[in-house]
């Protein structure tokens, strides 16, 4: 059964009137809750005239401003400040959720241990999923991928479109890492990432989960689905997963990406080679190309940033959260 002692706070942000729409069915996703959440925040990064429409428009929600610098941690981080939620849950503001998201993420709180879960990120193609586009690289796309677990287990991070913490883990450890993570359009990030290693690391013993039940779909634009955007983002994690192992330590900034690099990905080249030799579907040879150049991608843009010392910030006191 759903906790219904815990309060809970969503909070969602947004930095542009582009995407309005995905913002409005982001809300209303979130008011039809089975399980309404206590409080709603929505954090407009420096935009004053979205900032005003969305507190003439929408209804029953706390509409505050970034008061950082301009950034998706910068934003996260003025709702954590104004938020009274005892667990503190994100979604992206281009995501809807299903009804039972918050119902589904809530019952692993009352294992006390628990620091934050997280839920399943469904991709929501707008022009169809490239039949070259492997499973494996869905994080390109900010959504969850083949490697993760099945069923409800301990992972190292949870991912921002779907994510619930205590409100402990900023007290305690501070906020997001204000100077990481995306700004506009620029796809870094990894400042969850960050985040949950950082919380890890001051208590070892206690777990962050994955709750595969409790989802959400992601809307991906057609100009995401295409091998500039896919080289793209590869070779921006490259460079965020440098900043963390600079910040965090290798071990820890590495560890879930070893698995995923010496297991997973040789299983979906592998995959992909099957297909080509058993279907002759030349699509999997290009599934199992874009795995190899991917991780290729990301290995180049990480060690730029790790020689290029690349740490853009710090985060804030946990005394200011």
């Amino acid at each position: 059964m759903t906790n219904v002692s815990l309060k809970v706070t969503v909070i969602v942000c947004a930095y542009t009137e582009r995407r309005w729409d995905d913002l409005a069915k982001s809300v209303v996703s979130i008011q039809n809750q089975s399980r309404k959440p206590d409080e709603f925040i929505l954090v407009i990064d420096h935009n004053p005239a979205l900032f005003h429409r969305a507190e003439k428009e929408f209804r029953g929600i706390h509409v505050i401003e970034n008061k950082y610098d301009r950034g998706l941690s910068g934003a996260r981080n003025s709702a954590i400040e104004a938020a009274s939620g005892d667990v503190l849950a994100f979604m992206d503001e281009d995501a809807v959720a299903d009804s039972q998201w918050l119902s589904r993420l809530l019952p692993a709180f009352e294992d006390l241990t628990v620091m934050g879960v997280g839920g399943t990120i469904q991709p929501s193609w707008d022009a169809g999923r490239p039949s070259w586009f492997p499973r494996e690289f869905d994080w390109v796309v900010g959504c969850t991928y083949q490697g993760l677990p099945e069923v409800t287990a301990p992972v190292r991070n949870l991912i921002g479109c779907n994510m619930a913490f205590r409100r402990e883990v900023f007290s305690t450890v501070g906020g997001f890492q204000v100077g990481m993570g995306r700004v506009g359009t620029l796809p870094l990030g990894c400042e969850e990432t960050e985040l949950c290693i950082r919380a890890r690391q001051h208590w070892p013993e206690r777990p962050f989960l994955y709750e595969p039940s409790a989802t959400v779909l992601h809307r991906v634009p057609a100009e995401r689905a295409n091998a500039r955007y896919f080289f793209s983002r590869c070779y921006s994690e490259g460079i965020s997963k440098a900043a963390v192992s600079r910040l965090v330590g290798s071990s820890d900034g590495l560890s879930s990406e070893w698995r995923h690099t010496l297991v997973t990905l040789p299983r979906g080249v592998w995959r992909g080679l099957v297909r080509l030799a058993t279907k002759f579907q030349i699509a999997g040879f290009c599934e199992a190309a874009a795995i190899i150049a991917g991780l290729f991608v990301t290995t180049v843009g990480y060690l730029i940033g790790w020689f290029s010392g690349i740490v853009r910030g710090k985060s804030p006191t946990s005394a200011s959260l």
